[in-house]
């Protein structure tokens, strides 16, 4: 009757605890993760900070995330809410809890050009049967103004028990 020995949010607290100190360990770490996840991994993102229930998460400026319009995609900015979210959530969850995304609505404020930094807060809830839980990132441009808010819907379930009965 044990859950698994190491959950996605142990690892990723792990390599953070390690690497983030470290000089390059944030780029480091960022290319672990996007190892992990590859599609997210593709742009590029900088992971700057992540705590329990918060994190941010840089993007640079690069051609490969823009549009037509010079400005980044609309799709880029959905991936780096997410991925935002996704952070300050699945870093601090236990091994008991499972996490999926199930929806990601995005509220797109103005045209984002530059460097990006979208950031996650949210409060880790105690889960006994599956739940719906929102979490938000606002992303903001280099002179600080909104340039997007994406909202996820994450599934929290609690993980089967193992080698016993659930």
């Amino acid at each position: 009757m044990s859950h698994p020995v190491e959950s996605p949010g142990a690892r990723i607290r792990t390599y953070w605890e390690r690497l983030s100190p470290l000089p390059g360990g944030r780029r480091l770490f960022s290319l672990i993760i996007g190892q992990m996840v590859p599609y997210t991994g593709s742009m590029g993102s900088i992971v700057e900070t992540l705590e329990t229930g918060y994190a941010k998460v840089r993007l640079p400026d690069r051609r490969r995330v823009r549009n037509h319009l010079r400005s980044v995609h609309a799709i880029a900015l959905a991936n780096l809410g997410e991925f935002a979210t996704g952070l300050a959530l699945v870093g601090a969850l236990g091994p008991e809890v499972r996490a999926i995304l199930t929806g990601l609505e995005m509220r797109y404020v103005k045209k984002a050009r530059g460097v990006l930094t979208a950031e996650a807060r949210c409060t880790i809830p105690h889960v006994t049967a599956s739940v719906d839980y929102r979490v938000e990132a606002e992303i903001r441009d280099v002179q600080g103004d909104l340039v997007a808010v994406a909202t996820a819907l994450w599934r929290l379930s609690p993980v089967p028990m193992v080698g016993g009965r659930s």
